[in-house]
């Protein structure tokens, strides 16, 4: 199919130049169209557009320049021309420096207006050339970026599997967790965005133990003062771990950091009260305990999900978000829909 024709739009207050330009565009192939003010090419603009728009600079109300000032804010792709008298050339150069493609001057030569509309139309199909290559290379820049932050959260996924693989006791306990917020994101209505994150947040929540000991993560006996001391700063070696690639991502940094606080304050590592702890960590918190309790550890067995939710709901205030506990019940109103396999009975325990 043939392309459309160029459109130009005259603007000038004076209808016999108006007409004199239109009738040399026209000549060239131009589709034309004119206007006599600043604000009819407005309107003209605002109801069909324009390849280019070449206005007189001196025009009562709307003036030129405040034209040429209008279209570059709201109608970037189109190309803006000047024309002036010969006398007033100074100012037809102030408006190369604000953004205008070129300038005619007057009295029109049809030869030469005729070179500088397609001078101009060159030159702004150059400068839409490129914005699309800036903006094609703005998005290939940011897919490699996110390639990258991908492969980064690969990679640390399969770190944090591994990290629990190291301990039959935590196998999956990451993957229970995530599955768990979710439910609970769902059962509370977020939005599907935001309980992705959750989802996401719960997976890498532990991610932060690669930096404790592993004496201390294995450890058989209950921990001492200084060895629990040393765990409590998992979630800050996670967040740490984690805000390079996750900037944007504020939602999994919160649980990282957060998922050990509890609304009574006694939480760690900063001591965060109430709705001052971000919900989605107070969510993995609920989901973490729960499985930490229902899961067994070197030192106890595990606990029946009954008991785990008794605990849920005896704690609910304290320990854990109201809000999130009632979530928590509502995916979860008893052990038969629990999706946790059940400990194994012959697990030797010392305490």
């Amino acid at each position: 199919m043939p392309s459309a024709p160029i459109s130009c739009l005259v603007v000038d207050d004076e209808a016999s130049v108006r007409r004199v330009l239109v009738r040399v565009l026209q000549a060239a192939g131009y589709a034309v169209r004119e206007a006599g003010s600043g604000r009819e090419a407005l309107e003209e603009l605002a109801r069909e557009g324009a390849d280019l728009v070449i206005s007189d600079i001196h025009m009562p109300g709307m003036d030129g320049l405040a034209l040429l000032a209008e279209v570059r804010a709201h109608y970037p792709d189109t190309g803006v021309m000047m024309n002036t008298a010969v006398s007033d050339v100074r100012t037809a150069v102030q408006c190369l420096q604000e953004g205008a493609l070129d300038y005619i001057a007057k009295p029109f030569q049809i030869e030469e207006a005729q070179a500088r509309v397609r001078q101009a139309l060159e030159l702004r199909r150059l400068r839409l050339e490129n914005r699309a290559y800036q903006t094609g290379l703005e998005a290939r820049v940011q897919e490699q970026a996110e390639r990258i932050r991908g492969l980064f959260v690969r990679g640390v996924q399969v770190l944090a599997h591994a990290l629990e693989a190291k301990d039959p006791y935590t196998r999956g306990h990451s993957a229970r967790v995530a599955a768990y917020a979710q439910a609970m994101g769902e059962a509370l209505r977020l939005p599907p965005a935001l309980t992705h994150e959750i989802h996401r947040g719960a997976e890498l929540h532990d991610i932060g133990k690669i930096g404790v000991s592993e004496a201390v993560l294995l450890k058989p006996e209950r921990l001492t003062d200084a060895e629990y001391e040393h765990i409590q700063q998992h979630p800050v070696i996670g967040e740490h771990i984690l805000a390079p690639f996750f900037a944007e991502h504020p939602i999994v940094l919160a649980v990282t950091r957060s998922h050990h606080e509890r609304p009574d304050g006694l939480g760690f590592p900063d001591g965060l009260r109430g709705e001052a702890i971000p919900l989605a960590a107070r969510i993995v918190a609920v989901a973490d305990t729960f499985d930490a309790m229902t899961t067994a550890r070197p030192y106890r067995h595990a606990r029946p999900p009954a008991e785990g939710l008794a605990e849920l709901k005896r704690c609910s205030g304290t320990q854990f978000d109201p809000d999130a506990v009632a979530a928590f019940l509502r995916a979860f109103p008893d052990e038969t829909r629990l999706p946790i396999k059940p400990p194994e009975p012959a697990l030797e325990v010392r305490v």
